[in-house]
């Protein structure tokens, strides 16, 4: 009861492969694994790029103050460029 048999599957599979013929499914379905393939593909490169991004951050304690100590020393020059 209110399921869809295989054969109502059958009959709708069917109509669809004789309204738009097999070459264009076939085309539709390509298009749509590459699409598939292409999203996926930019979610791991996304990833793979934050995680980069993380790695290049971590700056270790022992050169945290040399670190905050050149940012200063920026910081000072673009001032003093911008005045």
């Amino acid at each position: 009861m209110g399921g869809i048999s295989i054969w109502q599957l059958l009959i709708i599979a069917v109509i669809i492969i004789l309204l738009f013929g097999t070459k264009k499914l076939r085309g539709v379905g390509s298009d749509l694994g590459s699409a598939v393939k292409g999203f996926k593909k930019a979610i791991s490169d996304e990833d793979t790029a934050k995680d980069a991004k993380k790695d290049a951050d971590f700056v270790a304690p022992q050169n945290l103050e040399k670190k905050e100590a050149e940012t200063v020393e920026k910081q000072k020059q673009n001032d003093k460029e911008q005045a």
